[in-house]
C-alpha cells in the first residue's frame, strides 16, 4: 500500500505497474510456495485503480504448472477476466532441472499448456483493447523513441499506451 500511495503522489514515477500474479488459483499459488493469495492481489489492483484510474496494470501469469487442473486454470482465467487490468504477460511453464517443481506430480501435457496460453493471450488482447478504448481522445505526454519505422516515430504515454506520430527527428528522446 505504501508503494501505491507513493507512486500516486509522485511527480517522477509513472502510473504503470507490472505485477506478478503467477496464478489466480489459491491452490496453485500454494504449490508455487507464493506467500500471497489472489484476494490480496485483487485488493492491490483495486487500490491502484482508486488512486490512479488511468494506470496501466500488467500481470505476469504462468500456465501449466504441475498440478494445475482444468478447474485451477479456469479459476485463474475467470479471476483475470474479472480483474480491472490492462494486459497479461503469459508464460508457459517449462521444466527446469533441479527445481522442486520439476519433481512434482501432475505434469500438464505440452499441448494443453499451449491451449491455455493461447486462451490467456486472447484474453490479454481483449484487456489491452479495452484499456486503449478507455483512453481514446485523451491527451497524454509521450516519450518518443529514436527509430524511424516506415515514416513514423513511436513512443509511450506515461501509462504505457503505445502511440505513433509522423516521423520527426526533433521528437527523439523527448
Amino acid at each position: 500500500n505504501e508503494t501505491i500511495d507513493f507512486v500516486a503522489g509522485s511527480k517522477r514515477f509513472v502510473p504503470h505497474f507490472h505485477i506478478p500474479l503467477q496464478s489466480g488459483s489459491n491452490a496453485i499459488l500454494g504449490l508455487m510456495r507464493r506467500r500471497y493469495r489472489r484476494e490480496l492481489y485483487a485488493d492491490r489492483v483495486e487500490r491502484i485503480r482508486k488512486k490512479m484510474p488511468k494506470a496501466c496494470i500488467g500481470v505476469d501469469v504462468i500456465v501449466g504448472f504441475p498440478g494445475e487442473t482444468e478447474a485451477h486454470f479456469m479459476d485463474t482465467y475467470n479471476f483475470l477476466h474479472g480483474l480491472d487490468i490492462s494486459y497479461l504477460h503469459v508464460f508457459t511453464y517449462s521444466e527446469r532441472p533441479n527445481t522442486p517443481a520439476a519433481a512434482m506430480e501432475g505434469s500438464v501435457p505440452v499441448a494443453e499448456r499451449a491451449r491455455r496460453s493461447k486462451m490467456l493471450r486472447s484474453l490479454s488482447e481483449k484487456k489491452r483493447r479495452a484499456f486503449y478504448q478507455q483512453h481514446l481522445s485523451a491527451e497524454f505526454e509521450v516519450l518518443f523513441e529514436g527509430e524511424n519505422k516506415k515514416g513514423y516515430i513511436h513512443g509511450f504515454t506515461e501509462n504505457y499506451i503505445k502511440v505513433k506520430s509522423p516521423w520527426n527527428p526533433d521528437l527523439v528522446g523527448t
